[in-house]
């Protein structure tokens, strides 16, 4: 997947579109999901990113609409086995999903386990073919040489886009970590910042760093200066 670099948006319909509009929370109920749909057919969001179990939902409900289905898988930790994030995976696009984000085995790469990593993030592929694939790598957990191996082990697995952060560790998206990615992955992937991106200025410095996909559960406010969650996506 190439890319290429994104203009700094301007307006708010120009940042809409680089939005995934997130709702990761355990409580989310269908009335939150609706509105997280309504909210991203409103403002001309890329897409809706939620848990496996809600994909049916919103697939059904942005279904005929320019928006996507994201789902996360092994998410928040990437400690389940490559093989049930395979299945984890392939259900999601059985119901719906467009776009997979998965998170890599953390402790392998942080061990220096290589293969397993790619692995990991290939099986995966395969399970979504013609599906967009972000392989997010917690960036908070790894030093700056274990960011740019897992960037490498993403590009070599085939993914579309390494992606920061889960938004449920210890730290979430930074400049200096997209600017680190960006300079991995060249144009060969894309680049997804998440975490702790709450209003218009984070998210510019973020595609002025080398994003080009917002990771947010505060879309709407990036959009319109309005409140925040105080989520940590």
């Amino acid at each position: 997947m190439k890319t290429q670099p994104t203009a700094l948006p301007r307006r708010p319909e120009e940042l809409a579109p680089l939005i995934d509009h997130t709702l990761l929370q355990a409580g989310a109920g269908a009335a939150e999901l609706r509105r997280y749909c309504e909210e991203a057919l409103q403002h001309g969001f890329c897409s809706v990113c939620v848990n496996p179990v809600n994909v049916p939902l919103v697939a059904r409900l942005l279904r005929g609409s320019a928006v996507k289905t994201c789902s996360v898988v092994g998410f928040p930790l990437g400690a389940t086995t490559s093989r049930d994030k395979a299945a984890e995976t392939a259900n999601a696009v059985h119901h719906g999903a467009d776009e997979i984000d998965m998170v890599i085995p953390i402790g392998a790469l942080r061990d220096g386990r290589a293969d397993e990593v790619r692995d990991d993030i290939a099986t995966v592929r395969k399970a979504c073919e013609g599906q967009v694939l972000k392989v997010i790598i917690e960036t908070c957990l790894l030093t700056d040489e274990q960011k740019r191996t897992a960037c490498r082990l993403a590009a070599e697995a085939k993914a579309d886009f390494v992606k920061t952060s889960t938004g449920f560790s210890t730290g979430g998206a930074t400049v200096e970590d997209v600017r680190l990615m960006r300079g991995i992955v060249g144009d060969a992937l894309g680049v997804k910042a998440s975490g702790g991106i709450r209003d218009w200025d984070t998210a510019l410095a973020m595609i002025a760093a080398g994003a080009n996909r917002i990771g947010a559960s505060s879309g709407v406010a990036l959009l319109t200066g309005a409140p925040a969650s105080g989520t940590g996506y």
